[in-house]
């Protein structure tokens, strides 16, 4: 078939097709006697595996995983796939650690347990960086030590913080944090962002899901 016809089928341009085959999504393609590309049922097989382990893995690993498959290096693929799967358990890790943070929400007193921006950021995995940005945009509020000018996180500037650092873990945006703290911090406690926690368990579902239909692609293509 011509690049067109697979084109077509799945909703591509035959541009798109070509950049596939030139970055090894799909095998080689043969060539007639003037040059033009002729693509059989591998060809569409592949692309329709490749488009099938997108919604999972996402674009770079999926084009990962077909580069590995189309020049036999099945244990690199594989791999691929099992560092997927072992980012989505991390993902669900992180959610229940979310809602574990939020339901957890108590007063705290406020000149207790001050810390300092270098031994937040280490506690977090962060840099102090991180964490300057994350004051600009109004997601922690520390004070400023009089004597000093150092920033000084009180306890429920951490909990912010921690809250902040899950969430973006989480694949949230500053702007979409700002509001939730919000309600938090008015709230103290989970209900007014079931919603959100809701929304968030439903698309690590629908990846899960997504990993299986192209698991079950990739296995009719190998």
């Amino acid at each position: 078939m011509r690049p067109v016809d697979l084109a077509r089928r799945h909703g591509l341009s035959t541009q798109a097709v070509r950049n596939y085959e030139a970055g090894g999504i799909l095998p080689p393609a043969e060539r007639t006697e003037y040059g033009y590309r002729t693509y059989t049922p591998r060809h569409a097989l592949a692309l329709h595996t490749f488009l099938a382990l997108t919604p999972g893995h996402g674009h770079r690993t999926a084009a990962q995983i077909m580069q590995a498959v189309n020049r036999d290096a099945t244990d690199e693929a594989l791999r691929l796939i099992d560092e997927s799967h072992a980012q989505l358990l991390d993902d669900r890790r992180t959610l229940r650690a979310v809602e574990a943070a939020l339901r957890g929400l108590s007063p705290l007193p406020p000149e207790r347990g001050d810390t300092f921006v270098g031994p937040l950021a280490r506690r977090l995995g962060l840099g102090p960086a991180t964490l300057r940005k994350w004051e600009r945009a109004g997601l922690v509020h520390p004070r400023r030590d009089p004597q000093t000018g150092y920033r000084v996180y009180a306890p429920a500037d951490v909990r912010d913080a921690q809250l902040v650092h899950q969430l973006r873990r989480g694949g949230y945006r500053l702007n979409q944090i700002a509001p939730l703290l919000t309600q938090v911090r008015t709230a103290g406690g989970v209900a007014p962002v079931e919603s959100m926690l809701h929304d968030w368990h439903t698309r690590l579902s629908s990846r899960a899901r997504a990993m299986l239909a192209g698991a079950a692609a990739l296995d009719a293509y190998t």
